[in-house]
């Protein structure tokens, strides 16, 4: 079992500086050490993810360091100043690299157009994980895990990540000063640096509560810019905000829809999540809301999407139906007409229903 005793120490040299600090501190000493007894038995344990947790000083890097030494450990990569889908090699193609990124929760089109450096705290820390997953060939360490970003970032974040990794069955270790990502990241394990104390977890992540309102036309300039299509929005919808703690994170928009046949035909006009706030089911979740309203006043809702994430999202659903796989919409399919839809491959979804909403 990955387990230790040893010292860490290192030599205090004789200067003007550290003599003084010796006498103003009465710390006459010539070598500093910490001496470490650690256990984390691990060995029987199906695993994918371990947290080790502690404060800044308290030895998590070197405890990581010791005890997993054939794990990788992550100090960051180097991003070119173009666009970030061109760091990851010619190894990889668009398409490996856009289901990653994706799957970690980052799911923006035009942001994989943009440079590492002009990216989010949030994203920086998403599009690292996507490019160490896909390249990594052991299990790996990741240092400072979320010590930059903001807290509720990092929860959303965590919680979007862990899903990914259990699904690509890799082993992963997340070194972190901060305890709040303990259950949204939902380790298998925990050694916790302070108390020297090992534990398996068996934790569930909270309940992200959320707040669906109308919104105004105004507020739109708050998305626009994380719509992966357009800026544009008609003033005709009707307009929702989902808030988290009172943040607007997601906003979604339902027209009419002029169906041939059908009158009470309303569509998905726009919906957009945060960049900080995707990877967790936010966006399917909120738009059902929001379908199921328009279904029990009798009406019909579909959704065109090329979003790989929402896509792959509603394939599962139990609410949704397929009603066209990925293709062209012809340009004689009259109510498309004029539509930029028909110049890419989309999908088209109907909103059903289930019998637990």
């Amino acid at each position: 079992m990955p387990s230790a005793e040893f010292i860490v120490q290192s030599t205090v040299k004789n200067t003007f500086k550290t003599n003084k600090v010796k006498s103003m501190f009465d710390c006459d000493m010539d070598v500093v050490s910490k001496h470490f007894d650690v256990s984390i038995p691990i060995e029987q344990m199906d695993w994918s993810i371990g947290l080790i947790v502690g404060a800044s000083g308290s030895g998590k890097t070197t405890i990581a360091k010791t005890l997993f030494p054939e794990y990788e450990l992550f100090n960051g990569f180097e991003w070119s100043d173009g666009a970030i889908v061109d760091d990851f090699g010619d190894n990889f193609s668009a398409k490996e690299i856009t289901e990653v990124l994706s799957k970690v929760g980052f799911a923006s089109p035009p942001d994989w157009l943009k440079p590492f450096s002009v990216l989010s705290n949030g994203q920086k820390m998403r599009a690292e994980l996507a490019r160490l997953i896909l390249m990594a060939d052991k299990p790996f360490i990741y240092d400072e895990f979320t010590s930059v970003v903001d807290r509720q970032v990092a929860k959303i974040g965590c919680a979007a990540i862990q899903k990914f990794i259990r699904k690509q069955k890799k082993q992963f270790i997340a070194v972190s000063c901060h305890y709040d990502i303990e259950e949204w990241l939902e380790p298998d394990w925990v050694y916790d640096c302070n108390t020297m104390q090992f534990d398996r977890r068996l934790l569930r992540r909270p309940e992200i509560k959320c707040e669906i309102r109308k919104a105004s036309q105004q507020e739109w300039k708050q998305f626009m810019d994380f719509h992966y299509l357009s800026h544009e929005h008609n003033a005709a919808a009707h307009r929702y905000i989902c808030e988290i703690e009172g943040e607007p994170v997601a906003w979604c928009s339902v027209l009419h829809f002029p169906h041939p046949k059908v009158k009470n035909m309303k569509r998905i006009h726009r919906i957009v999540v945060k960049p900080d706030y995707q990877g967790i089911g936010l966006g399917n979740r909120f738009m059902s809301e929001i379908a199921k309203k328009y279904k029990k006043e009798g009406n019909r809702v579909s959704l065109v999407t090329s979003s790989p994430s929402f896509i792959y999202g509603l394939q599962k659903s139990k609410s949704w139906v397929m009603t066209r796989k990925p293709s062209r919409v012809a340009k004689s399919q009259g109510v498309m007409a004029g539509s930029d839809s028909r110049e890419r491959l989309t999908s088209t979804f109907e909103y059903r229903g289930h019998k637990n909403g």
